[in-house]
C-alpha cells in the first residue's frame, strides 16, 4: 500500500517532487511564500503570524515591536516595561552600573528604569549630617533631612532625641549644650 499523496496547501495540487512542510502542512517550494509580500521563503527560518509564514524582512517591518533602549527591532524575545518594549539585553539600569534589570524590581525616573542602589545614589534625598542617601524615615528639622542616628548635638555629638533644641551655625545642639 502507497503513501497518500502529498497536497501542496496553497494549490492543492499533489506534490511530485520536492515538498516543504511546514506548520503541520505540505506546500510546494514555490508555494511557500510569506502571507505579506508573497515572495517564496527560501530561508530555513521564518516567522509564524496569524497561523502562516512571514519572511524576515516583512516581519520586521509590519509585525516586530522597536526597543525603547537601542531603537533597533525586536525579532527575539520582548520585554514590556514602563509601557514600552525591550530586547531582553538592552532593559538596563539607567545609572552607571548598567546591571540587567530582567526579573528584578526597579525603580523608574524620567521614563528611564534605575536599580535600586543608582537610584538611591542619584535621586534620593540626602541627610544633611552625613550627605548619604535617606532611603527610611528621616528627620526633618533646620530646612533639612536628617538620619535618625546623624541628627546630633554639634558640640558633643549626643543623639537629639527631644523636640526641642537650639541651633547654632544651623548645626543643631542639644538642650544641655545649649544652656
Amino acid at each position: 500500500m502507497s503513501e497518500p499523496a502529498a497536497v501542496c496547501y496553497k494549490c492543492n495540487e499533489v506534490i511530485k517532487q520536492r515538498i516543504i512542510t511546514a506548520l503541520g502542512k505540505t506546500w510546494h517550494p514555490e508555494h511557500f511564500a510569506c502571507k505579506d509580500c508573497l515572495r517564496p521563503i527560501a530561508e530555513s527560518t521564518f516567522n509564524i503570524q496569524n497561523g502562516e509564514p512571514v519572511c524576515s524582512d516583512c516581519f520586521v517591518r509590519n509585525y516586530s515591536g522597536t526597543c525603547f533602549g537601542c531603537k533597533q527591532p525586536i525579532i527575539e524575545r520582548t520585554i514590556k516595561a514602563m509601557e514600552q518594549s525591550w530586547h531582553e539585553e538592552c532593559f538596563v539600569c539607567a545609572g552607571p552600573c548598567k546591571k540587567p534589570l530582567v526579573g528584578t524590581s526597579f525603580y523608574e525616573r524620567d521614563g528611564l528604569p534605575y536599580c535600586r542602589i543608582d537610584y538611591e545614589q542619584l535621586f534620593a534625598a540626602r541627610c544633611a549630617g552625613c550627605a548619604q542617601p535617606i532611603t527610611e524615615n528621616a528627620i526633618v528639622a533646620l530646612n533639612a533631612k536628617w538620619h535618625r542616628d546623624c541628627f546630633k548635638c554639634k558640640r558633643c555629638t549626643a543623639a537629639i532625641t527631644s523636640s526641642s533644641f537650639a541651633v547654632e551655625d544651623n548645626q543643631p545642639l542639644c538642650p544641655a549644650c545649649s544652656g
